[in-house]
């Protein structure tokens, strides 16, 4: 059964006006087309719907029972075309983004802001989830994008960098090196550390680079978020490493950032995408403002 739009709006308009004049005025058709319209829907459905006369127009009672149907089809195809416009206008939707909580908490809402001015109707879902987790739901479809570190070589993601991030001391306030400009990384080892928890990869990424240097990293104080390593170090419990893009969130917590000596350890941010599945309208677009904001 092939049944166009064309021929529901012909029919609906016939059965409304019960006037082939006023029905080609309103769908925009001559008069033949519109025969032509309403007779291939018959031939679809197999039936008469319309009794015709040379003085009168009515539906057959099959045509009677059809033109409510044909009615809420219609509506239902517009409201769908209204919903897809507003979409695409980004005049409606949803977009749903995960980020490690360094980041949501201090680079984000710039961002966020930005695309909120840009599209108001907009409705955003945002998982502040540890990097690992990042990576996890943007590979599962739970979200359609997410920002982290560059999770390496992958064939089903893509990594667009936003910026490089570098690794910065986190002192107490009263710690003799709060006030130096850079501290050594013998030093902080010396004293008593606290960093993220295994499987971290900000902990796997420190013991990488310390162990390359002939350092060993052996903590006093292991947890899971950056905020409690802030928290504690403030309160003169030890010193940590943490991202630089954390500095805010760690000074805000009372602690004291210091840049670090060689070795440096760097690691790119970005937006992670999957790479065979399309994004909204809407994701494009934060992603667009994501990328020119950095």
């Amino acid at each position: 059964m092939n049944i166009t739009v064309k021929q529901l709006r012909a029919f609906v308009a016939v059965a409304k006006t019960r006037s082939f004049t006023e029905a080609c005025a309103q769908v925009h058709l001559s008069q033949p087309a519109l025969s032509v319209a309403i007779k291939n829907l018959e031939e679809a459905l197999g039936g008469q719907l319309l009794a015709r006369t040379t003085r009168t127009l009515a539906l057959t009672p099959e045509g009677e029972a059809f033109y409510p149907t044909a009615q809420r089809l219609l509506a239902d195809l517009d409201e769908a075309f209204d919903e897809m416009h507003n979409r695409f206008s980004l005049f409606r939707g949803k977009v749903a983004i995960a980020s490690m909580p360094s980041f949501a908490s201090n680079q984000l809402p710039l961002a966020i802001k930005t695309f909120r001015e840009r599209y108001p109707k907009i409705n955003m879902m945002i998982h502040d989830v540890i990097a690992e987790d990042v990576v996890d739901m943007v590979r599962g479809g739970r979200v359609e994008l997410g920002v982290s570190f560059d999770p390496g070589d992958t064939e089903d993601l893509v990594f667009q960098p936003l910026f490089d991030d570098r690794f910065i001391a986190v002192l107490p306030q009263a710690h003799p090196l709060a006030g130096v400009e850079v501290v050594g990384w013998q030093a902080l080892l010396e004293d008593d550390f606290i960093i993220l928890q295994r499987p971290s990869s900000v902990r796997l990424l420190v013991e990488r680079i310390l162990e390359g240097e002939g350092l060993s990293l052996s903590p006093q104080f292991e947890t899971h978020q950056l905020a409690t390593i802030g928290r504690m170090v403030a309160m003169g419990l030890g010193v940590s490493v943490v991202p630089s893009l954390c500095r805010g969130q760690m000074n805000e917590l009372g602690a004291v950032c210091c840049e670090l000596e060689a070795p440096k350890i760097t690691r790119q941010v970005g937006v992670i995408t999957r790479r065979r599945y399309p994004l909204s309208t809407a994701a494009k677009e934060l992603v667009d403002v994501l990328l020119t904001s950095y």
